[in-house]
């Protein structure tokens, strides 16, 4: 049983992108940034508002994450294809949902590894302070899912092109328009605003960070990250023929 998953070709796929990845610095860099953004929004709270919470944390992180997670993705597919090391990937016996299955849980896995570092902000919480849990849980929940629909925004935007500029500006916009969409639509009539509230991914992280879990923000989620695997899975298939 163990090696028939050992050779199961995403997981040899997600490895191989995993340990491209940490030996090159980027990994490095972009989790430093994103460390500082979050340590000064932390530390702020703490020290200027005398408030021991992780709530201006999670205010911001969909914007973080819409930045952040472009960045990592951007080289996954653009790099192979300016290269031309995709093309010898294609040829071995492998599928094409298998080769975005790997390229995926490797970019998933190291925006959880970025976010995860975060989680010592719960110490200075619970020792000057009495934090409520569930938000925290809620919040930390809402940025699972919130970043596994990015890293499929990613994934698509860096199949796109062989420019990883390119893939990361497309990536960022997608991950922005939808995170900001419904902050536009506040003077529109109602209707239109609730529609715009239901494509929002903050509306839906916020819905989760609130400790509130609801299926239709989970199925928005889901949803979201189906879409854009499939459609790179679909770009990868026609890139072969």
């Amino acid at each position: 049983m163990t090696s028939k998953k050992t050779k199961n070709p995403a997981i040899i796929i997600m490895k191989r992108e995993l340990a491209s990845y940490f030996t090159s610095p980027i990994a490095y860099i972009v989790t430093g940034l994103f460390l500082i953004i979050t340590g000064i929004l932390f530390f702020s709270t703490f020290y200027l508002y005398n408030r021991a919470d992780l709530r201006q944390l999670f205010t911001y992180l969909p914007l973080l994450l819409s930045f952040f997670v472009p960045a990592l993705t951007m080289r996954i597919f653009s790099e192979e294809r300016r290269v031309g090391s995709i093309e010898t990937l294609m040829t071995l016996p492998v599928t094409e949902v298998q080769v975005v299955t790997g390229k995926y849980l490797a970019s998933l896995i190291s925006t959880l590894i970025m976010i995860a570092p975060t989680l010592l902000y719960l110490i200075p919480c619970c020792v000057f302070g009495s934090p409520d849990f569930g938000p925290i849980v809620g919040g930390y929940l809402g940025a699972i899912f919130l970043a596994a629909s990015f890293t499929a925004i990613g994934l698509f935007a860096t199949s796109i092109t062989k420019n990883q500029i390119i893939a990361f500006f497309v990536g960022f916009i997608i991950c922005i328009v939808l995170t900001m969409i419904n902050s536009f639509m506040i003077f529109m009539p109602s209707a239109i605003v609730s529609f715009f509230t239901f494509l929002s991914a903050n509306s839906h992280f916020n819905s989760i960070a609130r400790g509130i879990i609801d299926t239709r923000d989970l199925i928005y989620f889901i949803s979201l990250t189906a879409l854009f695997f499939t459609i790179t899975v679909k770009i990868e298939q026609n890139a072969k023929n």
